[in-house]
């Protein structure tokens, strides 16, 4: 069965508690503290961007299911779904092992549940979160950036994406594994992995975003590029400057008239030039909204906080 590339149904969890994890901090140098605000301020402000990025996505004619985070446990990043659940079009859910216990909570089965009674089939589960037992983490669409048309699928290798699971991923699902290294350079001036592989790269239909100069292998940035061109994916180069205001960390998506959109934040839409943005909008329409607060005390943006759905209805 042709995959499609794109959907026009995202998943979405309204922050309860959203709020700065130390723990994820540790490896996950996009993440700040924000000095001099509350956390009930910080929870009112990333309910307010999450609100209104969730109404332009409504306005462009995406579908969004959105879910309220429940108060116990108390988890900082459920706004970012799609590190731990993944759909597929066979009727597929799959949950995944998460590197931050802290995070694990985050996993809940009447998510599932709530599928079942919007109309969506799942016709198996697929559970690799046993590997948390083994020290083994693949944290979903953050690890890996699928390109589901083409059955291949790209990681960089960091505490968060294992290698042999991800491999073992690749044979279940049947996708060809494009493995790589990434680092950036942090504010300190000292070279880091890149937590996700989803804050530096994504791959859309016709078009792929990726911040090449991470892959600090010639070799493999060759592969990841040559593969992406073969595919036939304009790729649109982004420098690590713009990688730290999330222009990585775009999604590409349909709406119910079939028109593709490239969302991303505010922050990534300023960092990129108008060249960029001319050469995306021969492939979608732009929509960006503001998420400061989320990015700045999560770590993570727009493409983190929506899980795709691909089951059938």
């Amino acid at each position: 069965m042709q995959e499609n590339q794109l959907t026009d149904t995202i998943l979405m969890v309204r922050p309860v508690k959203f709020g700065y994890n130390a723990e994820t901090a540790e490896n996950n140098h996009y993440q700040k503290r924000l000095s001099g605000q509350e956390p009930e301020e910080i929870q009112a402000a990333a309910r307010r961007e999450f609100d209104q990025f969730v109404s332009k996505l409504q306005e462009a004619q995406v579908n969004i299911l959105v879910v309220d985070d429940t108060d116990e446990p108390v988890k900082t990043d459920s706004i970012f779904p799609n590190n731990w659940i993944s759909t597929h079009q066979d009727g597929t859910l799959v949950t995944y092992p998460m590197w931050a216990p802290s995070r694990r909570a985050e996993r809940r089965a009447d998510l599932v549940e709530y599928l079942h009674q919007r109309g969506f089939r799942v016709h198996q589960q697929v559970d690799y979160a046993r590997f948390e037992a083994e020290e083994k983490f693949l944290e979903s669409t953050g690890s890996m950036i699928l390109d589901r048309a083409n059955k291949i699928a790209y990681a960089c290798v960091s505490p968060r994406t294992d290698k042999d699971l991800f491999g073992s991923f690749c044979r279940e699902f049947g996708y060809q594994p494009i493995v790589f290294t990434a680092s950036q350079t942090t504010e300190e001036g000292s070279l880091a992995d890149i937590y996700h592989t989803n804050v530096m790269m994504s791959v859309g239909e016709n078009i792929a975003v990726l911040c090449d100069e991470a892959i600090k292998n010639g070799d493999e940035r060759k592969q990841v590029i040559d593969t992406l061109k073969d595919t036939q994916k304009e790729v649109i180069s982004i420098s690590e400057e713009q990688c730290n205001h999330f222009a990585g960390n775009m999604l590409q998506v349909k709406n119910r008239a079939g028109d593709k959109i490239l969302v991303m934040s505010e922050q990534a839409f300023n960092s990129i030039s108008k060249d960029q943005i001319e050469r995306i909008e021969r492939h979608a329409s732009i929509l960006h909204s503001p998420l400061y607060t989320i990015e700045a005390c999560g770590g993570g943006s727009a493409r983190c906080m929506m899980a795709e759905v691909f089951l059938p209805k």
